[in-house]
């Protein structure tokens, strides 16, 4: 299935290219009109094509249908950057013109790239049987941030007073993930929820004997007091610090396109909170919501960063917003350790978990199994 919708997926090449040919499709109104026809054609098409043997879950059909789309996506960032051409002068003009900014051009990148691989990983999943929970977690957080600091951005920057009728359509690709978030979250997980012998072994020792816990902490904490350096300078604090940061090192963060600044502001309101709980959770054991929290921050986290770094690098960032030559590697390298944290920190969570598993008493018993082979106790489903 997932080789159908892979294939399918590129017919938007032949939607663009015929509304980029005929200049009637190319009004405001008449554009959002044929985008919300062709969604629904999609969905009809997936819906027919499955009624033999349908999905088990439906968010198979988010997926299908946006992998549609990240194609569209894709193209849009092709043109921008002069790889190619005819298929999308006509949404430069009257659609989105906003696409057309650094940031959202590496947005789109990433949602033609890494969204649709994730979509057809999932969709092959979702066909097999199998289950896909941690990798939908990484995906809803991913999109998720890109489209609230996309919608938002856009309002607030200074494309805000030339929104156009097709501006609208992106609400869907922001429910959706929303919609896709609350249904994994609230879903059965994939592993164990109660701890054995092992996880009681690894519960008992102090943090100064798990090393990569004692080294990730550290990296939260140094990446919290950069949330709240960047998140400060996006609310225009008149600290000296807030005030050279901005001059010396990443000017991009007051870019007039608006994205930057609500990017910094998302994740001092919603990124620093969850870094502090994760804090919480590598000393307290027994935190079993890490598994789920680490892996969708790390999604929301790399898009933020890839649409930044690669935004404030993008030749169509004028030259006062682009990081100054001599802070050019410093400014790189703790973006980039700063977009790894989170990841490492999933990493970690999900390659052993035993810390942040609950220990439930037996009988007569101190949290320990009867046995040390079996280890582990699961969640009856």
């Amino acid at each position: 299935m997932e080789t159908l919708v892979f294939l399918f997926s590129f017919s938007a090449l032949g939607v663009l290219y015929a509304m980029n040919t005929i200049p009637e499709f190319q009004e405001p109104y008449v554009i959002l009109e044929i985008g919300v026809a062709v969604l629904v054609i999609v969905f009809l098409f997936y819906f027919l094509i499955t009624r033999g043997n349908p999905p088990k879950d439906v968010l198979f059909f988010v997926f299908a249908e946006f992998c549609f789309t990240c194609v569209i996506d894709l193209t849009s960032a092709l043109e921008y950057d002069g790889i190619i051409s005819g298929f999308m002068e006509f949404y430069q003009k009257t659609g989105e013109p906003y696409l057309g900014t650094a940031y959202a051009i590496m947005m789109c990148y990433w949602d033609g790239i890494a969204h649709f691989i994730m979509y057809l990983a999932m969709i092959s999943r979702i066909t097999d049987r199998k289950a896909y929970r941690t990798l939908g977690l990484f995906w809803a957080g991913s999109l998720c941030a890109n489209m609230s600091v996309f919608i938002a951005g856009i309002v607030a920057g200074k494309s805000g007073s030339d929104i156009r009728p097709a501006f609208w359509l992106n609400f869907l690709f922001l429910l959706m993930p929303v919609w896709g978030a609350v249904t994994l979250f609230t879903r059965s997980k994939d592993r164990p929820l109660i701890g054995g012998y092992n996880a009681h072994n690894v519960q008992t020792m102090s943090l100064i004997w798990r090393p990569v816990d004692l080294i990730l902490l550290l990296l939260l904490v140094a990446a919290m007091a950069f949330t709240i350096l960047r998140g400060l300078v996006a609310l225009d604090s008149p600290l000296e610090a807030c005030s050279a940061y901005l001059k010396h090192y990443e000017p991009y963060l007051k870019d007039p396109v608006g994205f930057p600044r609500v990017m910094m502001l998302h994740l001092f309101f919603y990124g620093l909170p969850l870094m502090g709980a994760f804090v919480y959770g590598l000393l307290k054991p027994g935190c079993t919501w890490m598994s789920d929290w680490t892996m969708f921050l790390a999604g929301a986290m790399i898009q933020c960063q890839w649409a930044h770094i690669g935004g404030s690098l993008h030749p169509r960032t004028t030259a006062p917003f682009r990081i100054p030559n001599e802070a050019f590697w410093y400014v790189l390298a703790a973006n980039l350790l700063y977009a790894a944290t989170p990841i490492l920190v999933a990493l970690r969570v999900q390659s052993n978990p035993y810390f942040f598993l609950k220990i439930v008493p037996f009988p007569g018993q101190t949290g320990l199994p009867n046995s040390e082979e079996k280890d582990t106790k699961y969640k009856d489903k």
